[in-house]
């Protein structure tokens, strides 16, 4: 039987609880007509399993194998044309259901469906194999290594929508803000941002991080824990444009105010997330000089496609932080060390069967 690795249920309040790991056997999958099943090569962590194993995700729950991002080699298939064509292909996954190309939301009635560790969806990535509709899947750009393209899914995709989908200014020659720049959703805005002709400026508490973004190609970047950052930043801009078109966001807290002068009128706050506060103001300051604050999640079936694509055709390598190979609780836990402590600089990855070849 295969293995998958799921979070065990132990007392405890959300918040105060922190699940442990445990082995667990799912059945053999047995594909229907459109389904595929998929050998993972690798799998890698978001945000949202730390927060599974805190109980402070929606409909957490047990049995159900972890991780929303994954990478594998179809070895079996359903009978139809549409399924047996993906046999023996090399694919990244698409990390939920529900959304197929609707620009405001998911169409369907229970909403988006994420892969891994909750009741809204059955399948995840932490495990041997998964069982998918063939609709789900997108080849793996040939360039990248298993660990890569496992480290593609969610943030590639949550980045693309923020930045591509949102913020209005994914244009060559526009000054673009990333905040928080070494998780794995910045670092995909600032790739995109690059890779589209931007200026790409970034935040971190960390100068190392900074210097890191520095070499994959932003402009440059300031400590947000330093007093008046935004007035440093504001020295970086070039002359010829002395503001910012927008900033991508996923901390909330103080953005608005910290970024309000900064941004042209009409600019645009996209905001993924909300690490340091559920809550915001919204000033009248950004109201009068009319500042859109934009809320933005993953994405649809459709986006999934382009940012793929696109990744294809501009050769983007995900960054990996770190990796451990195979189902074991110990290393897992380890990675999810990493992330409680914010130490990463890209994409924490488990490897799983025969990983690391860049093709097959």
């Amino acid at each position: 039987m295969p293995s998958a690795i799921a979070i065990k249920q132990v007392p405890g309040k959300p918040g105060q609880v922190y699940y442990p790991l445990e082995t667990i056997t799912i059945p053999e999958p047995n594909p229907s007509e459109n389904q595929t099943v998929i050998t993972l090569r690798a799998a890698a962590l978001n945000h949202r399993d730390l927060f599974i194993r805190q109980h402070l995700y929606p409909g957490t729950t047990f049995g159900v194998p972890l991780l929303a991002d994954g990478a594998g080699v179809v070895t079996s298939t359903g009978s139809s044309p549409a399924a047996s064509q993906w046999l023996n292909k090399r694919v990244i996954l698409n990390p939920g259901t529900g959304w197929k190309d609707c620009p405001e939301g998911p169409e369907h009635p229970a909403g988006y469906a994420i892969m891994g560790g909750t009741k809204m969806n059955p399948a995840g990535t932490l495990a041997d194999v998964v069982l998918l509709d063939e609709s789900e899947l997108e080849e793996c750009p040939s360039h990248l290594s298993d660990e890569e393209a496992a480290a593609l899914p969610l943030t590639g995709l949550t980045a693309w929508r923020a930045f591509f989908t949102k913020s209005g200014n994914a244009l060559p020659g526009r000054n673009i803000l990333v905040t928080g720049i070494g998780g794995g959703v910045a670092l995909m805005v600032l790739l995109f941002g690059v890779a589209q002709g931007c200026n790409v400026f970034v935040t971190s508490g960390n100068q190392e991080k900074i210097d890191r973004a520095v070499k994959l190609g932003a402009k440059g970047g300031v400590i947000y824990k330093e007093k008046g950052w935004e007035k440093t930043l504001q020295g970086m801009l070039p002359k010829e444009r002395p503001y910012l078109d927008a900033v991508i966001d996923g901390a909330g807290g103080d953005i608005v105010s910290k970024s309000v002068r900064l941004l042209k009128t009409g600019g645009i706050i996209s905001i993924y997330g909300m690490t340091i506060s559920p809550k915001m103001d919204f000033l009248m300051s950004a109201v009068l000089r009319n500042i859109e604050v934009r809320g933005s999640t993953m994405g649809s079936r459709k986006e999934f496609a382009d940012m793929v694509s696109f990744v294809r055709e501009k050769k983007l390598r995900p960054v990996v932080s770190r990796s451990v190979h195979g189902l074991d609780i110990g290393k897992i836990d380890g990675l999810f060390e990493d992330m409680k402590s914010a130490s990463q600089f890209g994409k924490l990855v488990v490897t799983l069967g025969e990983a690391g070849r860049s093709k097959l």
